[in-house]
């Protein structure tokens, strides 16, 4: 299908520049970052824009930043970059756990974490990576304020985030505790580099003990999106011995009770809690390991 077409396009090479643009278009306008699934949604005609808003000459939204404690990912940043940044990025080595298989090596070159996260696709992987990371959304709204949302704030179900009309996301912002932490992110797909089935991404910190003081288990693959285990959170806080693999399990299996699946041509709904379960002890025993590092 050819998509309906499109009367103006521009490229601006400044945040502010873009906004403008986005806030003086007539009719529906949107930016483009990588285009990797918003061209899809193009072609197929899911969405008709009458303007675009091409974000790639705009460097300030590019690049991985640390300062101290705090890492700003650019939202223009590639996952190419992430996935080859996992030193830079840890503790939050889910996100280049991600990145490292999101598509294949042309979508890795050219899709873009901000534009992953403004589309929130309901089986992508960024979105899961960045919500067991707990990171913080920087937002340049249509007046030209900047807001802060948390990423589960932000994340709003399937196809849908706190972004209104002509809002821009700026980047992605991860503060690292004090203590030790670490993160795991891995999918199941039904070929190689496939949209996940099922993904789960785990996020801990540890206190002085050595038990776990910050728990996030996440889930994506799911009909309304990726969503938090609160039971397996719950299990994990309670103090468990997170070196023993068993009382990881039986966390990541709370998460496989608690949360529903729904079936579909390919794989059960019974498949897909098995995976929950399986890829959850998994990415906890990962998680536990890069902690203890």
């Amino acid at each position: 299908m050819y998509p309906v077409p499109i009367r103006e396009y521009y490229q601006p090479e400044t945040v502010d520049e873009a906004r403008k643009l986005a806030a003086e278009a007539t009719g529906t306008c949107l930016f483009i970052a990588g285009g990797m699934s918003l061209m899809q949604g193009i072609k197929s005609r899911i969405v008709t824009p009458d303007c675009l808003v091409d974000l790639n000459s705009i460097n300030e939204l590019r690049g991985i930043d640390v300062s101290g404690n705090t890492i700003r990912i650019g939202a223009m940043t590639r996952y190419r970059e992430i996935a080859e940044s996992a030193e830079q990025l840890k503790p939050f080595d889910a996100l280049s756990d991600a990145a490292s298989r999101i598509g294949d090596r042309q979508v890795r070159n050219r899709g873009t974490v901000g534009g992953s996260l403004s589309w929130n696709y309901v089986s992508a992987c960024t979105p899961v990576a960045t919500m067991a990371c707990g990171a913080d959304i920087e937002v340049l709204r249509t007046n030209g304020s900047r807001e802060t949302i948390q990423i589960d704030n932000f994340l709003m179900g399937a196809m849908t985030t706190a972004l209104e009309d002509g809002d821009l996301l700026i980047a992605i912002v991860l503060r690292k505790p004090e203590g030790a932490c670490g993160s795991a992110y891995r999918k199941w797909g039904i070929v190689t580099d496939s949209l996940p089935v099922i993904a789960v991404g785990t996020y801990l910190e540890l206190d002085r003990a050595g038990n776990c003081s910050v728990a996030r288990f996440v889930v994506g693959g799911l009909d309304n999106g990726p969503q938090r285990s609160t039971a397996a959170e719950d299990k994990l806080l309670a103090g468990v011995d997170i070196t023993n693999p068993d009382e990881l399990h039986a966390c990541a299996l709370a998460a496989a009770e608690e949360i529903s699946t729904s079936g579909d041509p390919w794989i059960s709904a019974e498949y897909k809690t098995q995976l929950i379960s399986q890829l959850g002890t998994e990415m906890l025993c990962k998680a536990v390991e890069r902690a203890r590092s």
